[in-house]
């Protein structure tokens, strides 16, 4: 319990504690937030932060803790802050209004921890209006197809935080497509960023979830090069690199620091954007096939969709080129990509596509199996199914309160891959019509845009040791592996036993999984799209950061590549966040960068015609096109970076043939 004043703020939260006797043991947490009485006792909850960890490894550097001082300043600014209190408790530019409840379930253990009745459970209004504001400064003015919008010049970029691409997603718009935003008459305010999605945390990791967090959250930010001149016409339109951040489907920012767009944009002379989406069951609930009565899911890859068609429309505004549009994401952000890569709607919104670390082998939902989790999520709330008004009129609290509580249901040691991904897309037979490694393997997919693909070396270290916090026996892990891959286990462990002999074998679940979820269908999606005729770069990133600070929160990944190490590397962001980066890791992380902004400008990570100055100073060796002729090269991403056959064939080769992805 942290003593920050007088007043309360509690959040409640349904975790996943410990295996106990081989099951997973769960219970309802409190946790309570004192904060100071101030004279703006005005303040509503809307933007509270719901804190606490992400128990699921998929987040893995959502755990990140750096938040760079100008995102600190900018929030207190547009928010009149003068206290912690007020760092969690804000109002939305566009409205919003307090909703103050307490739930009977928990009365107990507030009157335990002495609350006495005068504690306040958060939750977030369910409510939006248009308050634009009005400024006057030398601030980059620029000219969209909704209004004016004005940025922030800072070091490297000309930034625009929080520019809306839908209305908010509130009240009849709740479980709905996105809708578009009406034009506005004042010059919009884009010098700060916005809050993320709802998105449950918890735990000691509760610092390191986004500032704020509202249901109004459909906001992009975009990054252009400080040496363009946003008051004159383009000579020639810049390339656009549009990231989807990861989280798993229920978590993450495009506003963390970690994404921040300004060095990659000035380094590779690209306008980057980043955007917000609509997460876990605000965003991907199914409770019936009638968008009239019931929750339809695929929400937010409705939001990215809607966002980058705001690409289209909107961004020759800030000098970027529509017409040559490279999506790049990792984790869940890089299952986004590759859905927009099979959608036929997504097709023209983007030219080149990068996919880092896509866990090809966690299956989407079937409709069965995502409207038996609506069903689970709507029982708890005492509404209806098919009473869509009713799932409406809850709070942001109880949505919360309920995914998270039908999430834990389905979750046991016996269905492993379940821990993963609860809440995501599911296959509706319209917008997704298969799973992306079938339709990678059959080409149903975009295969004539040029692609990168990759993983870092040990993804699987982030979700066993998630999973299993204490060392595993060899029976145990026979078990697991049973329960998992059913009849094909003991081929399975033949295969993997003799290359490792640890005592704690997780090391070794560490590598299956590695191999089994990422590694090799990645590959075979690779070879999938060179058999098409499709362009395909592979690589792995194979370096351990020297800073164990990008790992808060995640011993366990010291000195090791763990899900997600690439990312500071790629965004070279470095100077927004808190660790270090040494010479050689300085020149890996330049290289990176270049590398992906290179592909943006010709669909070609090698191209020399397109490099900046910048770029061409880094040297950058040769990454090879993925084929077959030249023996299907990867670039390995480590010290030094080079071109090398693939290490792990032979295992990848094993599960090719047992044709389980």
């Amino acid at each position: 319990m942290v003593l920050f004043g007088t007043t309360l703020i509690v959040v409640t939260l349904h975790s996943i504690m410990p295996i106990v006797s081989g099951r997973l043991k769960s219970e309802t947490q409190v946790m309570i937030f004192h904060i100071p009485n101030t004279e703006h006792k005005e303040e509503s909850l809307d933007d509270v932060f719901l804190d606490g960890p992400a128990l699921n490894p998929f987040r893995s550097l959502d755990f990140y803790a750096g938040v760079d001082e100008f995102s600190r300043k900018t929030v207190a600014e547009s928010t009149d802050m003068h206290s912690v209190a007020d760092s969690i408790s804000t109002r939305t530019e566009r409205g919003g209004k307090n909703i103050v409840h307490k739930e009977p379930e928990i009365d107990e253990k507030l009157n335990k921890v002495g609350c006495d009745g005068k504690c306040i459970i958060s939750s977030l209004d369910n409510t939006s209006s248009d308050g634009l504001k009005d400024t006057s400064s030398g601030d980059p003015v620029v000219i969209t197809h909704l209004g004016r919008v004005r940025g922030r010049t800072l070091d490297k970029a000309h930034v625009f935080y929080g520019i809306p691409y839908a209305d908010p997603p509130v009240g009849d718009k709740r479980w709905a497509p996105p809708s578009h935003m009406s034009h506005w008459t004042y010059t919009y305010d884009a010098t700060f960023p916005r809050p993320a999605c709802m998105q449950v945390c918890a735990g000691e990791f509760s610092r390191m979830c986004p500032p704020k967090v509202s249901e109004d959250c459909l906001y992009l930010n975009v990054f252009v090069p400080v040496s363009v001149n946003l008051s004159l016409p383009m000579v020639k339109a810049l390339p656009v690199m549009v990231w989807i951040h990861g989280g798993d489907f229920i978590a993450g920012s495009a506003s963390k620091p970690l994404y921040d767009g300004r060095f990659i944009s000035n380094y590779s002379n690209t306008v980057v954007v980043n955007m917000e989406y609509r997460l876990g069951a605000f965003g991907f609930l199914v409770t019936g096939r009638d968008p009239e009565s019931s929750a339809v899911g695929n929400y937010g890859i409705l939001d990215q969709q809607a966002a980058l068609r705001w690409v289209q429309e909107n961004i020759a505004a800030f000098g970027g080129d529509p017409n040559k549009v490279t999506l790049f994401s990792e984790s869940a952000g890089a299952q986004s990509v590759c859905l927009h890569l099979m959608m036929q709607s997504s097709e023209h919104l983007f030219r080149h596509a990068a996919i880092q670390s896509l866990p090809f082998s966690l299956p989407l939902k079937t409709r069965w199996d995502a409207m038996k989790l609506g069903w689970d999520f709507a029982k708890l709330t005492n509404c209806s199914a098919f009473d869509l008004p009713c799932l409406r009129s809850l709070s942001s609290h109880d949505v919360l309160n309920a995914q998270v509580k039908s999430g834990s249901k389905i979750i046991n040691p016996f269905r492993f891959l379940e821990v993963f991904e609860t809440w995501g897309p599911f296959i509706d037979g319209e917008l997704i019509q298969e799973q992306p490694i079938t339709a990678f393997q059959t080409g149903h997919w975009q295969s004539y845009k040029p692609v990168i693909l990759g993983t870092t070396s040990e993804e699987g270290v982030t979700f066993v040791y998630s999973v299993f916090n204490r060392s595993v026996s060899t029976l145990e892990s026979v078990l697991y592996t049973v329960a998992i891959f059913k009849q094909h286990a003991l081929k399975i462990l033949h295969k993997y036993i003799p290359f490792y002999r640890n005592q704690d074998r997780r090391v070794m679940l560490s590598q299956i999984v590695t191999d089994y979820m990422f590694l090799c269908p990645t590959r075979c999606s690779a070879r999938s799209g060179v058999r098409d005729g499709g362009a395909v770069w592979l690589y792995v990133f194979d370096h351990a950061p020297s800073d164990n600070n990008i790992w808060a929160g995640l011993p366990f990944c010291y000195n090791r590549t763990c899900h997600g190490a690439e990312l500071p590397f790629l965004f070279d962001s470095a100077p927004s966040t808190n660790f270090t980066l040494t010479p050689q890791e300085t020149l890996l992380a330049n290289r990176m960068a270049c590398y992906w902004g290179t592909f943006a400008h010709t669909g070609d990570p090698n191209s020399q015609s397109e490099q900046t100055h910048f770029c061409t100073q880094q040297r950058l060796p040769v990454w090879p096109r993925y084929t077959a002729l030249e023996g299907w090269p990867i670039l390995n991403l480590t010290l030094p970076s080079h071109p090398q056959l693939g290490d792990r064939d032979h295992f990848c080769d094993f599960w090719d043939r047992l044709d389980i992805y």
